[in-house]
């Protein structure tokens, strides 16, 4: 009989591309995860894995069977949803990924309304890209994934999996205080053309947005510095080198030397809650749902005088 986890760990090999990836989605070591695809190809008696240049991939057989594997770790989330549906009972572990500023905006309350409402629930919180958050959702490592788009550049939800919309999010210039702009009541990206900027690093989905969007706007970037901490960034402008786009949500105190201008027009991202069909009955995602819900309400981020 074919071992369950086996047939995780090849399903998470497949959603994730690696063994690293899936041995981080697993929490495990890469060796444990070579050890259980060892023993499942004798179970199977063909071999799942072939090299491809320096990484590897699922055979024609490692592929037939990682579908199977995902639909049949689907059939038991089912199962067990059902099971906890029918107790009642907000309780057992969950776990939610967030990119960052959702991870300091969004998730401090729910974790707190939970902790205070499901003594008996565990909740755990990763902070993850939302292609990494996104990944590892679908092979069940998360349980919820908040992600983030823009209506010019929007998300591709995988089949399988559902999305409720929690906020809109806006961002504003953060400029030097000594910035000829920095009085400003508003600003447009086509006057900053001529700036410096500091962005989040080039494999955050964020620096592509930028980039993105400044090029619609007929400029060519030139980022100077990167760095994923908008603590960072901010410091950087404050030193009075360069310019950045800031979000609302999760942000602090505005550091000295440091004034946000609103854009014009008023650039805009979306956040999502996401999770697995298969769970949607399962109190403890409900009662996340809700807590999320209740967060994104109270963040209200499209205010021109929102704190920070």
């Amino acid at each position: 009989m074919l071992n369950l986890e086996r047939l995780r760990t090849l399903h998470a090999i497949s959603t994730t591309g690696s063994v690293r990836g899936a041995a981080e989605a697993l929490h495990v070591t890469t060796s444990a995860v070579s050890q259980q695809l060892s023993r499942l190809e004798r179970e199977v008696g063909q071999q799942l894995l072939e090299r491809q240049g320096r990484g590897i991939r699922l055979t024609g057989v490692g592929d037939l069977l990682a579908e199977h594997a995902g639909r049949l770790l689907q059939q038991v989330e089912l199962i067990e949803t059902d099971l906890a549906d029918h107790r009642g009972a907000v309780a057992g572990s969950l776990s939610v990924a967030a990119f960052a500023t959702a991870a300091r905006g969004l998730l401090p309350p729910v974790l707190h309304t939970l902790r205070e409402r499901h003594p008996g629930l565990s909740t755990r919180l990763t902070e993850l890209e939302p292609t990494e958050s996104i990944a590892q959702l679908r092979h069940g490592a998360v349980d919820i994934a908040v992600v983030q788009d823009w209506p010019e550049e929007p998300i591709t939800v995988p089949e399988g999996i559902a999305c409720a919309p929690l906020l809109e999010d806006v961002l504003d210039v953060a400029l030097p205080a000594r910035h000829r702009f920095a009085g400003r009541d508003a600003v447009t990206l086509v006057e900053l053309r001529d700036e410096d900027w500091v962005s989040w690093p080039d494999d955050e989905i964020c620096h592509g947005w930028l980039g993105n969007t400044l090029r619609r706007n007929g400029i060519e970037p030139r980022v100077e510095h990167t760095a994923s901490e908008h603590s960072t960034q901010l410091a950087v402008v404050a030193a009075g080198f360069t310019v950045a786009i800031i979000p609302r949500l999760g942000r602090g105190p505005t550091p000295a030397g440091v004034r946000f201008v609103p854009l014009r027009p008023e650039p805009r991202r979306r956040v999502f809650a996401l999770w697995r069909n298969s769970t949607t009955n399962r109190p403890a995602f409900q009662a996340a749902l809700g807590a999320l819900q209740d967060s994104a309400r109270q963040c209200d981020t499209t205010r021109v005088d929102d704190p920070g």
